[in-house]
């Protein structure tokens, strides 16, 4: 049995593109409608910068089997049929007023915070570029959490020592650039 992280997505090539999407519907999910919702709004995340990683799948595929499998077979499970799922990318304005619970905010805000930093299109460019660095920001601003808490969920993600280094002040310095564009 072929290994289901070394193949992105099942018959197609490393990366799913705007141009290159799935060409089969998907089988029912083998998840809730509202852990649905927040994995549409974490492949959306995956998906600001017009491509799907597999760095972005596959960190998107384990920390959901993590979230919701309760066993081996379920969490194979959710790895293999989740993934054509993340061919979808449809926008946060739609799916963002889904989410009913702040709890639910709070996971999308975390999820899509790894996934931003998961991987760089290309050698020399930061883990998070430009596109996802405007995404995001949005993506706070939709969510409409307190200040606080995506400061504390972004240290969760990211240790403060590491923020420390420069990470904060090259996205603030990134951002600022967007803003006066």
């Amino acid at each position: 049995m072929p290994n289901p992280l070394s193949d992105p997505l099942p018959n197609h090539p490393d990366l799913v593109s705007e141009t290159n999407p799935l060409p089969n519907p998907p089988p029912p999910p083998p998840i809730s409608p509202h852990q649905m919702d927040i994995l549409r709004a974490v492949t959306a995340m995956a998906w600001a910068d017009g491509q799907l990683e597999p760095d972005e799948i596959r960190l998107i595929l384990d920390q959901f089997a993590a979230l919701y499998a309760k066993s081996e077979a379920e969490e194979r499970s959710i790895k293999q049929n989740l993934r054509a799922y993340l061919g979808q990318n449809i926008p946060l304005d739609e799916v963002i007023p889904q989410l009913k619970t702040k709890e639910d905010r709070k996971l999308v805000l975390k999820l899509s915070y790894m996934v931003i930093q998961a991987s760089r299109r290309h050698p020399g460019e930061p883990n998070v570029n430009l596109d996802e660095a405007a995404a995001y920001q949005r993506l706070v601003r939709l969510l409409g959490l307190p200040k606080e808490e995506v400061e504390d969920i972004e240290a969760q993600v990211i240790p403060p020592d590491e923020v420390q280094t420069g990470f904060l002040q090259s996205l603030a310095i990134k951002l600022h650039s967007l803003i006066k564009i």
